[in-house]
């Protein structure tokens, strides 16, 4: 083939085109990496944090439940299922948990004599402190080890991070 030929070197200059275009990433791509970035560090780091418990006999659920409570205050079970993610029966089960461990208490609902309204009690409160306590020590020593740029970027995302929490 003629290397004059106009179809040829159009052919040419749209590989070349092509091959650049794979190597820069667009802007779609280097989102989704800095999605999955995001997603496993948060990942890797929810496993490590959730092994530094105080009370190992409580499951992650129930934990989460209790933190639920102390952040929102009292609940209904249904209330608690949807905040939670899970199917009613489920939260049910687990506030039966929770209550025989002394951790909630069941109260008469002040509107709907039906429904029950889940408080947590001291000792949850406590419970949550010294779990709290552990874990932002554990967390704390973590951040020691990264350079000050890099602790201004982590306390400045935060409140972006826990806003995506809650979304």
């Amino acid at each position: 083939m003629d290397a004059t030929d106009p179809t040829e070197a159009t052919r040419t200059a749209e590989a070349a085109g092509a091959a650049e275009a794979a190597e820069v990433p667009t802007a779609d791509q280097e989102a989704e990496d800095a999605v999955n970035a995001l997603r496993a560090g948060v990942m890797r780091l929810s496993r490590r944090l959730k092994h530094q418990r105080v009370d190992e006999s409580l499951s992650p659920t129930e934990m989460s439940v209790l933190g639920t409570l102390a952040r929102c205050g009292s609940a209904t079970p249904s209330e608690l299922a949807r905040k939670e993610h899970v199917q009613p029966p489920s939260m049910t089960r687990i506030v039966a948990m929770l209550e025989s461990k002394g951790l909630v208490r069941l109260e008469p609902h002040p509107e709907d004599r039906r429904q029950k309204v889940v408080t947590q009690t001291g000792q949850a409160v406590s419970m949550l402190a010294a779990a709290r306590t552990k874990r932002n020590a554990w967390l704390a020593e973590l951040v020691q080890e990264l350079d000050e740029d890099e602790w201004a970027t982590l306390r400045a995302a935060a409140p972006v991070l826990e806003k995506l929490a809650h979304l």
